[in-house]
């Protein structure tokens, strides 16, 4: 058992790496990147030249418990797609390189990228 959990950790990190290596963040085009655990989001934007997080947001955080939406669901991933648009329109950034990491782009992620699409910005 633990040699198949070993090998199904390393099929994740090689698909992270395998997407992470044509995906780079810069301060014109910063890259956006998702991460889903068991029972919660999270959404960063990254400029990778400088090793910087720009924005963040988390339904951790507090004002996403404000607003009573779940931990994960489609709704909060909808919010927070909305929440990462309005920040970096203020930081007057206008595209993003998507970085899905591991995951398939479908679900919660294809909420939260029609969510910052639906603000104005583009990838």
């Amino acid at each position: 058992m633990e040699n198949r959990l070993r090998e199904r950790n390393v099929q994740r990190a090689r698909r992270s790496l395998r997407v992470r290596k044509k995906v780079r963040g810069c301060a014109e085009k910063p890259r956006m990147s998702v991460f889903k655990s068991n029972c919660h989001l999270s959404v960063q934007i990254i400029d990778d030249e400088s090793s910087k997080t720009l924005f963040s947001i988390s339904t951790l955080s507090d004002e996403m418990k404000a607003l009573n939406l779940g931990k994960k669901s489609k709704e909060a991933a909808k919010v927070m797609g909305q929440k990462i648009a309005e920040a970096a329109k203020k930081q007057n950034i206008g595209c993003f390189v998507f970085d899905r990491g591991r995951y398939k782009y479908h679900g919660l992620l294809a909420e939260i990228a029609n969510a910052v699409r639906e603000a104005g910005l583009q990838f």
